[in-house]
């Protein structure tokens, strides 16, 4: 997207002038080494979070096997909270996928910058000014997404063990409730990120609020539909959980762009031009042959 970048202007005469999309015009190899230094860093940046993951990692499963232990079906084979595995390698896998988990949340400031600075060339002025603001909105979205799939993850769980008959006993893997929890943070933390990227694509010029207004209706279902199938067990109060919020969102959203778009002065949108294109004139040119015919 960065290569496609071309400057239209036209040197005045006065010696070379300083491009300010030099960056964005760098050549493939220059990208790919960067691209490559990037990847490095953020890597190192995940590989030190795991290990930090890893050295806390008795707090953390506290934490994380919590919702669980919050259920009566968690007490059925001894008085305290139990959890199995059937393999001799599980146990070592789940330290690791739990690191891994904890690495990727501490090293996401790192990570999140490397993939910002990668891409900020590549975007227009408006589109950077935005985007940046975006970024700051966008993390704590997910982490509140995150923490309202941790806080109904025992009401959750509830549901879906008690479907089972009174005389049986619920024994649960250890690698299968981590994926479930993984699941459920990921889906929820995502899911709050929609009505902001639908903002995004608003403020440079995809999406008019038109658009999104017409389909309000299709919408609103789809997300009740998305919820439904998209959260593990499909029970109601998750599918409503991630539901409802998701819908709020999305009417914010609308509204931030029928205010924007209400404000904005009509045909005063240039987002769609480069840096470097000048903006139409007026097509009114009455004024200016009214000044120039008196001059004369």
């Amino acid at each position: 997207m960065a290569l496609l970048k071309r400057s239209s202007g036209k040197s005045s005469g006065k010696g070379p002038e300083p491009d300010p999309d030099a960056d964005a015009r760098m050549p493939l190899m220059d990208h790919l080494r960067e691209l490559r230094n990037r990847l490095l860093i953020a890597t190192a940046a995940v590989i030190v979070g795991i290990i930090i993951g890893w050295i806390f990692f008795d707090p953390v499963w506290a934490f994380i096997k919590a919702p669980f232990c919050a259920t009566p079906q968690a007490h059925q084979l001894r008085a305290g909270c139990t959890l199995t595995y059937g393999g001799i390698f599980q146990s070592f896998f789940l330290t690791l996928k739990v690191s891994a988990m904890v690495g990727i949340v501490v090293s996401s400031p790192v990570w999140l910058y490397q993939i910002w600075a990668f891409v900020t060339p590549a975007l227009y002025r408006n589109e950077k000014r935005y985007s940046l603001a975006f970024l700051g909105l966008a993390i704590p979205l997910f982490l509140v997404g995150a923490v309202l799939a941790y806080f109904i993850m025992d009401t959750s769980l509830g549901i879906l063990l008690g479907f089972a008959p009174s005389d049986t006993v619920a024994i649960i893997q250890i690698d299968e409730y981590v994926s479930y929890v993984l699941i459920m943070l990921v889906i929820f933390g995502i899911s709050f990120e929609l009505p902001l990227l639908l903002v995004f694509l608003n403020i440079i010029g995809v999406l008019p609020h038109a658009t999104v207004k017409k389909h309000r209706r299709t919408v609103v279902f789809l997300m009740f539909v998305f919820g439904a199938v998209i959260t593990p067990g499909g029970d109601p109060l998750t599918m409503m959980a991630l539901a409802a919020p998701m819908v709020v969102l999305y009417f914010l959203a609308e509204a931030f762009m029928y205010l924007r778009e209400k404000r904005a002065p009509s045909g005063e949108d240039f987002s769609h031009l480069s840096d470097d294109e000048a903006s139409p004139l007026p097509e009114d040119t009455g004024t200016l042959e009214e000044d120039s015919g008196s001059g004369r």
